[in-house]
């Protein structure tokens, strides 16, 4: 997928706004081409209908005409009731042979019938399938255009292969990688950790005091809503082992900001 509009990083976006535009050039050229296939596909349908009635016509036309000889044979065999044995004999002949000849074109008829509809049907799935194909590139054209679910600040996205933030013409590949990020704004999460002497002194739902280090005289009220469940090392070659903590801020403010260094006195007790 090709990125060929993308929103300026940390511009403020609305619920419902566009972040993200994918090309989707391909996505049309193959709409066109299956339209055009669809548009081929319905004429070789009308084509087929229109052959198939005439021969359905000629079949029955010849019926008719073995009909009309099935019949004059059965007067001339009853009419030669009064000739000679022998003629008798080859009137049955003629008879019999104009009653298969019937047969054999009725079920020349019937099966004709059987392979037109199975013609028919095949088509019929074949011009189906096209449909769908359509149906559902179509509905992806909407899907290439991202929307943010929700008010925030826009952060793009790294390129997996070069690491810069993503730009306009930067090709992303499916693999699970982020395009872009709007963090909620209004309800904040702080990320901590709590050393593992003072695991003990801590709780769920306790409350918390955060601090902004830009602003330390303000002072922001939380809680605990997740404590980490293993013990780790805080920094790759430190020996200092904790906790995972996050903290849910109980009320918005707009200073608040992602990405910003806090301090948090947990209030383990009064």
């Amino acid at each position: 997928m090709r990125i060929i509009g993308i929103l300026e990083h940390g511009k403020m976006v609305n619920e419902g706004d566009s972040i993200i535009q994918i090309d989707h050039s391909e996505v049309n050229k193959f709409i066109l081409e299956r339209e055009t296939a669809l548009e081929t596909q319905l004429a070789n349908l009308e084509k087929m209908q229109v052959e198939q009635a005439n021969k359905i016509s000629d079949q029955e036309s010849k019926i008719r005409t073995e009909v009309a000889s099935f019949n004059l044979k059965k007067i001339e065999l009853e009419s030669s009731r009064f000739e000679t044995e022998r003629h008798q004999a080859i009137k049955q002949l003629e008879f019999k042979q104009a009653e298969i000849t019937l047969a054999k074109e009725r079920r020349k008829l019937e099966l004709a019938k059987i392979i037109i509809a199975n013609d028919l049907k095949i088509q019929n799935v074949r011009i189906q399938q096209i449909k769908n194909d359509l149906e559902s590139f179509k509905q992806i054209i909407p899907l290439l255009t991202i929307r943010t679910p929700v008010a925030g600040v826009f952060q793009r996205g790294r390129n997996p292969r070069t690491g810069q933030t993503l730009n306009t013409g930067d090709m992303m590949y499916a693999g699970g990688y982020s395009m872009g990020n709007v963090p909620e704004l209004k309800w904040m999460r702080v990320n901590t950790f709590v050393n593992e002497t003072d695991f003990l002194k801590i709780r769920t739902g306790q409350k918390v005091i955060v601090r902004l280090d830009a602003l330390p005289e303000l002072a922001f009220n939380g809680e605990i809503s997740y404590i980490g469940r293993l013990c780790r090392t805080r920094e790759q070659n430190s020996r200092q082992k904790g906790f995972d903590v996050e903290v849910k801020m109980l009320e918005p403010d707009e200073r608040l900001k992602p990405g910003m260094t806090v301090s948090c006195e947990f209030l383990a007790s009064k």
